[in-house]
């Protein structure tokens, strides 16, 4: 017997009042129990001990009457402005009758208040807490509220309290474009892999502006990218950028050094990247298969303090103007940007003190906490480092801003379309900034499916569904607020989070998770209000195991969905182009996935067996024959579309990937997306899901650079296939 089971009922009863899933079902549709150990260690992450009777017990009481406590809830989230609105509140059943005074704050800085009459409106509950009977009434709200983040206040009767409001629109921005009806196609890359004669061996925001340009010219109307957020400057080699250090901000790396007004007027750095032997350095950097963050960062990192020193100390009017523009741009971002940039001063001092340190984590104890006193005087003794790193912020945010800029002047509808990673490092600065709404001891992650079969822990810790709604959901404002600034649309990684989040406790392995359920409705309609003021659509990665519930509210929310030609199987074959749903982007493979040729020639296969990632060998010769399958169901589906009556299944050969996007193209989604490892003809993945150590994720470039990628016989086929079926014709 564990020392949790004589607490089993206890347990069960807390964990289902915290959202916490009794059972699932797995991608075979099978219904899953969830056991005592997993229910105990969320509870644990969660800041309960299972052991203790007695805490599980106050953890029931408080959790079964915490909608009774307070006179308003901590967030009220109304959709639509044309929509009764309305709140539920706590009312003393002998204050019923005292006038209660309504005074909504709008977050333009008007106000408007009313008179209501509780005991005149409609009672939802009723109950005896606190040593008081309570009468939960729908107290109504002015009409035709904007969109918005408001505050109401109540008081009256002795009663006072106060909440925020959340007015949103009935759905997200679409493009006028896919409104009017138009299919439009886009290319996807992943930033760091693209190659050219002028990087330092890692993709930069020039080599994507010559993406944006030639894709422009094929007819493409986006631009899809990896997710950019901030990695750790001190540590490059924790490259993934779905467990970045923070979302709110932007991986430094990719800044176009030689762009920078600062590098033209620096003599002193223009004569160290000119030198022979730096030449030689960034040579070798840019050759390798797989990029070499180490290195990378060895090399701009210096020349990059050299243009700090110069942008700091110029005296010319060019200078003060840059100067002005970045305290502009620093104040407006705020206390974000300012523990972001602290957080890169203080890693790195650490990983200077010791190499092995971690993040914040493994920092002395009084440097854990961003309100400390060591900290606050580690920021004055290094407010110039600290300055440095919101300095390359700004750098990297105006390059980016730059790019989307391009995008609109060459008449892109969409333009970039960026990517929202589910989650972050638990060392980073996102989690040690916001400590409140993270669960540390406990990680997201996916239960077993077709992809990986033996489930997924991302090592990303959660956010507590409870600790959101209690902040008001502004954490999760915040995020999408930074993720939207300079996109046309954003992709959000896996979308189910927004209903349920697979959680792993510490100790335990990823397939002995459960799912923790969060406010899909609230959620949703907060991206719908971030989504309409950025001008921003949003798609949601809807790929796996998808909830009814998920299915329901994108749909009805418009946010777009994620079809991916090698899982769109209907009837035994491959779906026709007339059966995908409109509201979805369509794309062959993923990054997640093996590219086109390596499905293909199934070196996917092969891959996954060298690194024992199938649970037995049964499981691998299923794979092997479902493969062989779906090549003659691809060549069927190809031929009923009527593209080409046969294709040799033994061996892949560049015109199947155009005949393919044709296929791609002629779907019935508003979107189709061309990878660029597949305008390349690439075999190797990108990312080996399940994987860390293993295999070199993130890390391989494409076999060709930027100035060929659009050149080539093989890829110009590709794009005139997009073009013929979406753009009204063929290039020129």
């Amino acid at each position: 017997m564990t020392d949790v089971e004589p607490n089993a009922g206890l347990i069960a009863r807390l964990a289902s009042l915290r959202g916490v899933g009794e059972s699932y079902n797995d991608y075979r549709g099978e219904l899953r129990e969830v056991g005592l150990a997993t229910q105990a260690g969320i509870l644990r992450a969660m800041g309960f001990d299972p052991v203790d009777a007695g805490a599980l017990e106050a953890g029931i009481r408080e959790a079964e009457i915490a909608h009774w406590r307070e006179l308003l809830p901590p967030v009220v989230v109304l959709r639509g402005t044309d929509a009764p609105a309305e709140v539920v509140a706590n009312i003393p059943a002998d204050a019923l009758s005292a006038p209660l005074r309504l005074t909504l704050r709008q977050e333009c800085g008007e106000t408007q208040a009313m008179e209501v009459r509780p005991a005149d409106c409609h009672e939802v509950d009723r109950g005896t807490h606190f040593g008081r009977e309570i009468s939960r009434r729908s107290l109504p709200l002015p009409a035709g509220l904007p969109t918005g983040y408001h505050q109401l206040e109540a008081a009256g009767g002795g009663l006072q309290g106060r909440c925020a409001l959340v007015v949103a629109p009935a759905h997200c921005h679409e493009p006028e474009a896919l409104l009017a009806g138009r299919r439009l196609w886009g290319v996807a890359v992943q930033l760091y892999t693209l190659r050219s004669p002028r990087n330092w061996g890692v993709g930069d925001f020039a080599d994507l502006q010559h993406v944006v340009r030639a894709a422009a010219a094929a007819g493409a109307n986006f631009v899809g990218l990896n997710p950019l957020h901030a990695l750790f400057p001190a540590r490059p080699s924790s490259c993934s950028p779905y467990s970045p250090s923070s979302r709110h901000a932007l991986n430094v790396l990719y800044i176009a050094v030689e762009r920078l007004p600062e590098f033209a007027a620096c003599p002193e750095a223009r004569a160290q990247v000119s030198d022979p032997a730096f030449q030689d350095r960034l040579a070798a950097l840019r050759s390798p298969t797989h990029v070499d963050y180490a290195g990378v960062a060895a090399a701009k990192f210096p020349v990059l303090e050299l243009l700090y020193a110069h942008f700091l100390n110029a005296r010319s009017a060019a200078a003060r103007a840059r100067r002005g523009s970045f305290a502009t741009w620093r104040a407006e971002r705020g206390a974000t940007l300012e523990r972001h940039a602290l957080f890169d001063a203080l890693d790195e001092h650490f990983a200077g003190v010791d190499p092995n340190s971690h993040g914040w984590q493994s920092w002395p104890q009084e440097y854990r906490d961003p309100a400390s006193s060591a900290v606050k005087a580690f920021a004055r003794k290094a407010a110039r480092r600290v300055g440095f790193y919101a300095w390359l912020q700004w750098l990297a945010d105006s390059q980016l801003a730059e790019v989307q800029a391009t995008c609109v002047e060459l008449g892109m509808a969409v333009g970039l379309y960026g990517d929202y990673a589910v989650g972050v490092s638990p060392n980073g600065s996102e989690t040690w900034s916001d400590q409140s709404v993270y669960r540390m001891k406990a990680g997201v992650g996916a239960p077993p499916d077709a992809l990986a079969l033996k489930g997924q822990d991302w090592g990303i810790p959660p956010q507590d569904p409870r600790a959101l709604e209690q902040r008001g959901y502004v954490p999760f404002v915040a995020l999408l607020r930074s993720n939207m600034r300079h996109f046309g649309a954003l992709r959000l990684d896996h979308v189910m989070a927004l209903f349920r989040q697979w959680w792993v406790p510490q100790g335990l392995g990823a397939m002995d998770g459960g799912y923790v359920h969060y406010p899909l409705e609230d959620l949703a309609s907060v991206v719908a209000l971030e989504s309409t003021r950025a001008g921003c659509m949003v798609i949601g990665e809807d790929l796996g195991t998808v909830p009814p519930e998920v299915g329901r509210a994108m749909a009805d929310y418009r946010l777009y969905h994620y079809k991916v030609m090698l899982f769109e199987k209907a009837d035994d074959g491959f779906r026709a182009p007339a059966g995908y749903l409109r509201n979805a982007i369509a794309t062959i493979s993923t990054h997640d996935l093996p590219t086109l040729r390596g499905w293909w020639e199934a070196a996917d296969v092969a891959l996954r067996d060298r690194l024992g990632l199938f649970p037995d060998e049964a499981m691998r010769h299923l794979l092997v024959a479902e493969r062989a399958n779906d090549r003659e169901r691809l060549i069927d589906a190809l031929a009923a579309a009527g593209i080409r009556p046969r294709w040799p299944v033994d061996r892949y050969e560049p015109a199947f990937a155009a005949a393919l996007h044709q296929f791609l193209g002629r779907t019935a989604a508003a979107l189709a997306v061309v990878q660029a490892e597949d305008l390349a003809g690439m075999v190797d993945p990108v990312n080996v899901p399940g994987t860390s150590g293993e295999y070199p994720n993130w890390q391989r470039k494409l076999s060709v650079d930027v100035e060929s990628l659009f050149e080539s016989a093989d890829a110009r086929r590709v794009l005139e296939a997009l073009q013929t079926e979406r753009g009204g014709g063929v290039m020129a």
